[in-house]
Order: structure tokens, then sequence, then C-alpha cells
């Protein structure tokens, strides 16, 4: 998956949207003025000449909570960055609608804090079997406490959460509930109001192909005592206001096209608890009807419903596995994994989950109008995740993944991606959740990659999925592959050419194509792609495999070769210049053992394992050992998929100063291959449990050096965070430990080739 681009996160610039209807209520006093809540006063109706707002931008991909009902009846995603909210998903997991949510506290004269900065945070997982985080963030100056508890209706569309705000040292404190919302997954354009209980925005926009209306409503349990709604950035800012002022000066009514942000003062003492629902719908009605609904059955009585369908969820799957169960860290990983890929699943379009309820370095992503992040469904990662479902006993969705490849994935006629055409038989780039119908060229991408193509069939066959409806399909795409490979765009997505992680997916997807071809009496197919298969399983190290690299014994397994002489002088480009292709390497050649084209003890992958622990550039080492012992790996030399080493901020900041950072997934591919060869491989399912953030979640990258010290070393990056398929490889190694054997590697390739 290849880095966005983009605009700034923070709040410090009061980036705020809405995108929406006014609906214009009466206003309510402000604080102080002896009213209670609802009580009518005259407001303003609208912000006077401030109009419309600062840019917007989304917020960190390392999202430390995250959270769904583990039923299909509340089509709602949450996320927690920061210690606050962040993108909150509705009514698809690839529709965000809310930028961050998070507190104002002041004590009205000297101070005014915004709680992401302002406190240092600590998340808590009640009950581990759960997607139930408590967040507590405490002031950095010691004066207030606030704890915050998240779960989701599983039965309507609303994201509740359970407050408790504390005075630590006896002052009396102003508390605001400030609100980004980006309904329809854009802020450029919106409009907020408020109806006379809470704040509440609504909005119509064009995506994936049809017209979808969002609706959202911000209700508290205990009433808001004065509110606002203002331009992002402008005087009617309630943050801009708060500052200027030490309390709420404006109390605006409604906002119409801009980007917007609203605030709700909420009345506190010294210790008060309260909840506050955030409610969605097609329309300000149902979206209040949520809300309300919610409120009214209690927070007690919705954490109870929503912790028993995860709890149920869970234990309808394989036990914990022994390589994990003795070890908090690791087991709650586990959990944590398991839970994360159900919930990436969408809600109506069952089957298509998503790469990551993430926008890698969202902070510097343009928000005014939607960008898909990782919320898409890439075909190599939805393989990734399946295997790890099937490990752990998900046996259902991973049928499901596979059904939706190909039933919503699947190009059945020549289709228009981004800058490239798709023939029939082709798997995008990525698609919506709703899949290629409909999709626009941008939101399928550019280009085709067969490992992709070859992932849906060898998912097809593990998952059982060999009908013959199934078949006709399978047989257009094995012939795709079959006629157009084995150079295409590698597992990267940036470079075209022969790869050995490319061929290996391709072998085994027409082996397994073959497979079903047998069971459907198609044995002329079965035999052609297995000629093939075997042909270029024999011609794999002629055209990958140079004996004149510049590492260690100077042969090895390139990276990829863009023609058929890996001992040429061609070359790959990268921001800080070009270099040989056979001095450029990954670890794409572990695949040819995982997946059952090479033994384990094969001598040829062995000796491809040693430049992978040195060759990169001048800055670090393909492999990087942590003081603790966990071992993480970078993608290739030169990678720039990453954060500035010199500032510090996201891709794709100061150009060549930028570099890709270890990945813990490569660590799960490693213990993967160690296990294949009969050692243990618990240092890598430790160093991918150690690499998870706060909330367990298993990130696209940590950071790779300690005398930069933007991250911890081995600590989460902004980069995504969870990944979907790094969780899915956590899951895998953890269940192959215990099987004592990789139990994603397809039989039929493993028999037909002795691996």
């Amino acid at each position: 998956m290849s880095g966005m681009v983009g605009g700034k996160w923070g709040r410090a610039a009061a980036v705020v949207a809405v995108v929406g209807i006014s609906v214009v209520g009466q206003g309510i006093a402000p604080a102080g003025a002896g009213a209670k809540p609802g009580a009518a006063v005259q407001n303003s109706a609208q912000p006077p000449g401030d109009c419309c707002g600062g840019p917007s931008s989304w917020t960190t991909g390392d999202k430390t909570a995250l959270g769904t009902a583990a039923g299909t009846a509340s089509p709602l995603w949450f996320t927690v960055a920061g210690g606050v909210t962040s993108e909150v998903f509705y009514p698809r997991a690839d529709v965000a609608n809310m930028q961050d949510m998070q507190y104002v506290v002041t004590d009205g004269k000297s101070f005014v804090d915004l709680e992401r900065d302002a406190t240092e945070h600590v998340v808590a997982m009640p009950d581990e079997k759960a997607l139930e985080y408590t967040v507590t963030n405490t002031a950095k100056s010691g004066r207030y406490r606030i704890t915050t508890t998240y779960v989701t209706d599983a039965g309507r569309p609303t994201l509740l959460t359970r407050t408790r705000f504390q005075s630590l040292d006896g002052g009396q404190y102003q508390v605001y509930l400030l609100a980004n919302p980006s309904m329809a997954g854009g802020a450029a354009n919106d409009t907020a109001g408020w109806d006379g209980t809470g704040l509440t925005a609504s909005g119509t926009e064009e995506l994936f192909g049809a017209t979808t209306t969002v609706a959202s409503a911000l209700r508290a349990s205990t009433g808001f005592i004065a509110h606002d709604n203002g331009y992002s950035g402008a005087a009617s800012d309630c943050l801009v206001d708060l500052r200027a002022h030490r309390t709420l000066a404006n109390h605006f009514d409604s906002t119409d096209h801009g980007n917007v942000v609203q605030c709700g003062q909420i009345p506190v003492g010294q210790d008060t608890t309260f909840s506050v629902a955030l409610g969605y719908g097609s329309d300000a009605q149902g979206a209040a009807a949520a809300a309300d609904g919610s409120l009214a059955s209690g927070f007690g009585n919705l954490e109870q419903a929503y912790r028993r369908g995860w709890e149920e969820y869970v234990g309808s799957l394989k036990a914990v596995p022994g390589s994990v169960a003795g070890d908090e860290r690791q087991r709650r990983a586990y959990y944590v994994a398991l839970m994360a890929l159900h919930a990436a699943e969408d809600k109506a379009h069952r089957g298509a989950s998503v790469a990551g309820l993430a926008t890698p370095w969202g902070d510097v992503v343009n928000g005014d109008v939607l960008n898909d992040g990782y919320h898409r469904v890439w075909g190599r990662d939805l393989y990734q995740q399946a295997t790890g479902l099937l490990a752990a006993g998900d046996a259902a969705q991973a049928k499901r993944m596979a059904q939706f490849l190909w039933s919503s994935q699947w190009i059945s006629t020549p289709t228009q991606g981004d800058g490239t055409t798709y023939p029939a038989g082709a798997f995008p780039r990525y698609s919506p959740v709703s899949g290629v119908q409909g999709a626009t060229p941008q939101q399928l991408g550019c280009c085709e990659q067969l490992d992709q193509d070859s992932d849906a069939i060898v998912l097809a066959w593990m998952t059982g999925l060999t009908d013959a409806a199934t078949y006709a399909r399978v047989k257009v795409t094995a012939e795709h592959i079959r006629t157009s490979g084995p150079a295409t765009t590698e597992r990267w997505e940036e470079q075209y050419g022969r790869s050995p992680s490319s061929i290996a997916a391709e072998v085994a997807g027409l082996v397994t194509a073959g497979a079903i071809a047998r069971a459907n009496g198609d044995t002329a197919a079965a035999q052609q792609w297995e000629s093939t298969a075997d042909s270029w399983r024999a011609q794999l190290d002629s055209w990958t495999r140079t004996t004149a690299g510049y590492w260690g014994g100077h042969t090895y397994y390139e990276r990829i070769d863009k023609g058929t002489d890996p001992n040429d002088t061609g070359q790959i480009c990268f921001d800080e210049g070009c270099f040989y292709e056979h001095d450029v390497v990954d670890f794409g050649f572990l695949d040819l053992v995982r997946l059952g084209l090479r033994g384990p003890a094969d001598p040829e992958v062995a000796e491809s394992l040693a430049p992978t622990a040195a060759a990169r550039d001048g800055n670090a080492p393909m492999q990087v050992t942590t003081p603790n012992g966990d071992i993480y790996f970078h993608r290739y030399p030169h990678d720039n998929y990453g954060e500035s080493t010199t500032a510090c901020t996201g891709w794709p900041a100061n150009g060549p100063q930028r570099f890709g950072r270890l990945w813990p997934v490569l660590s799960g591919e490693r213990g993967e291959y160690e296990l294949a060869n009969g050692r243990s491989a618990a240092v890598y399912l430790k160093s991918m449990a150690d690499a998870a953030n706060d909330g367990y979640f298993i990130p696209e990258q940590v950071w790779d050096r300690a005398d930069v010290a933007c991250f911890g070393l081995g600590r989460p990056t902004g980069s995504a965070a969870p990944l979907m398929w790094a969780e899915g490889q956590y899951l895998r190694l953890a269940q192959n430990i215990d099987a004592g054997k990789n139990l994603e590697t397809p039989e039929v390739v493993r028999q037909r080739y002795g691996g």
C-alpha cells in the first residue's frame, strides 16, 4: 500500500468539519447565566462574517483503541488516537464522519487546555475478550483527570462513552465537549446546527457511485448548558473563543457550508460522571433517535451487551494457543488481533474487510474531501487476514472473504482503473467495501498485481469455495495469469518485473486452480496450469537469483528484476538515486517456502538470508535487534515510505530525508520460515507483540533507531495501527507454533513440489 498526501492534523489550528444541513433551534444560556439545560434564550443564528474556516486534515494512523459491535446490527466503528476520539465510521467501514472529538478544560481565567495535548494518556482494556477501551487522561499540570470508556450500541449506530471528570486540586473547572465531525468523509462544505437538545449535522455526498446521506446527533446525559457552532480557525470557532475569553462568549446555533466546529458545555463539579451519545442515521431525525435511544438504555446495559457480543465471538473460536497463553502482553495481542480482524469486516458488504481503520500519517492528509486511506479492500491483505482467521478457527469469516473477492472484486469485463485498464479475470489494486461495481478509477487504483489474483485462487481453495459457479470465474483468472505472467507489479506496489514473492504466489495460484479444476472435472485446464507453474518454478533462479550481487557471498535472490538476467546492470530507482537490481534485496523469497514451492532447508533460500541481515543503506541495516532482543526488519534497501528522520514528520515530508521504518509483519514472516525448519519462532512472535501499541494493536511500522528520538526504538510510528495484515500474520504465527507447522501452506503445492 502506498503513501498518502495532505495537510496538518492539529486542534491548535481548530481544524473541524461537518457536512450537512442546519437544524436551527432555540439557544440556551451560557454557563453562569442561571439557565437550566434547554432554557430558551435567543442566540444569533449564524456567525456573522467569518465564514468559512480553514483547511482540514485527518488524524494520525496510530490508533490506540477501536471498536464496533461484534454483530451486524450497528454499522458504526470508532477509533481513538492521542487519547481522544478520532475517526468514526458510518454506515460503512470506508466512510469516516469524524476527525476528532475531545474535551476542553478551563478555569475561566488563567488557562484553556485541549485534552489531547494537555494530558498524559493511559489506555486500558476492562475485558481482554472485548474491544472495549478505557482511556485515562491526567492533566500534565496535575489539575484534573478525565477517564472515558468507549463502547457502541449493539443495536443502534451510536458511539456511547462514559466519562468521569475529577478535579484533583480542588479547583472549579468548565468542561466543553469539542466535536470535529467530517460527515461523509470530507470537511470542505459543511453545515451544523442546534436542535434544542444537542448538536446535529447531516449531509449528502456522492460516494462510490451512489448518493449517500449521513446525519449525526450529539447528546450528553447532563444536557449542554451552553453550545456553539462556528467555523474552524475563525473567531466563531469555540476553541478560538475559549482561548480568547476563557469562557464561551459565542453561542451560535448554526453554520452553513464551511469547515465548522461544534462544542457544548457539560456541567461538572469536583467529581462528575456522565455519558455522551454520538448517533448516526440517514437523516437528522434518525440520528437523534439513535443517540436518544442509546442514552435512555443506559451505559451499563449497553456495555454489558457489547462485552457479551465480543465474548461470545471469541468463545466460538479456538482457544488461545499455548504459544501466547502464559504471557499477558502476547495473549492480549492475540485476542485483540482476532477481534480487530472481525471488526474490520463491513456490516453490509460481508467479507469486505478493510486493510485498516486508519489513514497512515493522516495528520498530513487532506481532510477536506474523502480520502480512503487504508479504508479499502486490498486482495493481498484480505488473503493475509483470512489465513489468520482460518488458523484461529473462524472459517466462516474467511469464506465470506473469499466469496467477496469472487463476487464483488472479480472483474468480469475490462474495467478502467486509475491510469490502467483491468482485463477480465483480474482483481483491482484495491476497491471500496462495495467492490468494483460503481467504483471510480481512483477507487480501484493502478495497477494490477498478479499475486493478488493468485491469492484469491489460493483462498478459494483453502476455504472450500470450489463450486461450479466460482470455478467459472477461477478459470478466467487462472488463464489470465498463465498468459500474462510471471512479470507483474510486486507486493510492495512499486516495481514491475519478476520477483520471487510474486512468482511464488502465481505458482501456488495456478496449482490450486488446477485442484479446483479437477474438482470440476476439467482435467485439461488443470494440466495446462500445472505445466505453466512447473515451468515458472524451474526458471525462477535464472530470472531472480543473482551470482553477481554486492552483499555477502554475492549469490542470493533479488527483490525484483525487470528483465530476465539477474546478473546484468539493470537498475531500480528511488528518491535518493538509482541502484543495480542485484544489489536490492527483500524478504519475498521466504514465500517460496511458505507457499510450498521449496523445502524449508532449501540451500538457495538459506543463502539469501545473509544479505538481509546487513543490506540497506548507510543509516540502518535490514535487520535491527533491539536491546531487549526483539528482531525487526526493514522492507528493502533505500525504502522511503516512512517519517522524515530530521523533522520527525510523516510521509511524504522532506523528500530524500524520509526512510522506511521497521515492519513487524516481516518478523512474523521470518518466524514462519524458522518454524518450517524446525527451529524456534518464539522471538519473532514476542517481537510482534512487543511492537504493539498501548491498545495492543500491531502497527505497520515501528521506529528503527535510538539516535533520533522521534519515537522510541521499536515503538509505533504514525503509520497505520492496527495494520490488519500484521494482525493476521500474528494469529497465524501463534497458531502455527502450537501446530508445529505453517497451517497456511497449500497442501497441493507442498505435495507437488515436496516443500
